[in-house]
C-alpha cells in the first residue's frame, strides 16, 4: 500500500479522535493548554509506536505465527491463541506507559505534574489499543504498521493541539454563562470533527 495514502488517511481523513472517536478521555482532559497537549501527544506517539511494534511481533510470531516451528506446532496440535490478543496487547501498552511515566518523572517533572492523572490514562486510551488492533485487522506488514501508528499518533497530537488552542482562545472570549466550560468544549470539538470530515475526498 502507498505509504502517503496511509499517512494522509490516518492524520486527516480517518483521524483517530475526530473521525473514529477513540481516545476521547485524554482529548478532553488534557486539552486546556497547548504545552500540556504537546507533551501528551509526544507521550502517545512514543507509546503508540512502540506498542504497535511489540504487539505486531507478538501477534505474528507468537499468537498467530505465519511460518516456522511454532506455526507447524500450532497447526499440528490445533492451537489457536488469537483469543489472547486483547489482553496481551493491553499488558504491553500498560508496561510501556509505566516506562514513559518513570522516564518523564526523571527527565521532566513539570510536564509529569502537568499531565497528572491523564498520563496513566494512556494505558486505557482506546486509541493506542485501537491502532494495535487495526494493524492486525488491516493485515499491514511491519513497515506499514509503523507508518500507520506514527501517523495516527501525529493525527491525535494535531487534534489535541488544535483543540487546546481553541480552548485557550475561548477563555478570552465572552461565552454565555450556560455554555462556559465543558458545554462549549463539546460544541467546539464537534465543529472541529466536522471540519476534518472535509478531508474525506483527499483519499
Amino acid at each position: 500500500m502507498d505509504y502517503i495514502v496511509i499517512v494522509i488517511s490516518a492524520i486527516f481523513v480517518s483521524n483517530i479522535v475526530l473521525n473514529q472517536f477513540l481516545g476521547i478521555c485524554p482529548f478532553l482532559g488534557v486539552s486546556k493548554k497547548v504545552s500540556t497537549s504537546v507533551g501528551m501527544g509526544g507521550a502517545v506517539l512514543f507509546v503508540m509506536t512502540l506498542a504497535t511494534l511489540v504487539t505486531y511481533l507478538i501477534q505474528n510470531y507468537l499468537l498467530v505465527p505465519q511460518s516456522g516451528y511454532l506455526a507447524e506446532l500450532y497447526a499440528e496440535k490445533g492451537i489457536d491463541l488469537s483469543y489472547l490478543r486483547t489482553i496481551v496487547f493491553i499488558l504491553v501498552i500498560a508496561s510501556l506507559v509505566q516506562m514513559v511515566e518513570i522516564m518523564l518523572k526523571k527527565i521532566s517533572p513539570p510536564l509529569y505534574q502537568a499531565l497528572g492523572i491523564f498520563l496513566p490514562l494512556i494505558t486505557t486510551n482506546c486509541a493506542v489499543l485501537g491502532v494495535a488492533i487495526l494493524v492486525v485487522t488491516k493485515e499491514y506488514n511491519l513497515m506499514e504498521a509503523l507508518v500507520f501508528s506514527i501517523s495516527n499518533a501525529i493525527g491525535f497530537t494535531l487534534a489535541l493541539v488544535l483543540f487546546a488552542g481553541l480552548r485557550e482562545h475561548l477563555d478570552l472570549m465572552k461565552v454565555p454563562k450556560g455554555m462556559r466550560g465543558v458545554p462549549i468544549a463539546f460544541v467546539v470539538a464537534g465543529i472541529l470533527a466536522l471540519a476534518f470530515m472535509g478531508f474525506a475526498n483527499l483519499v
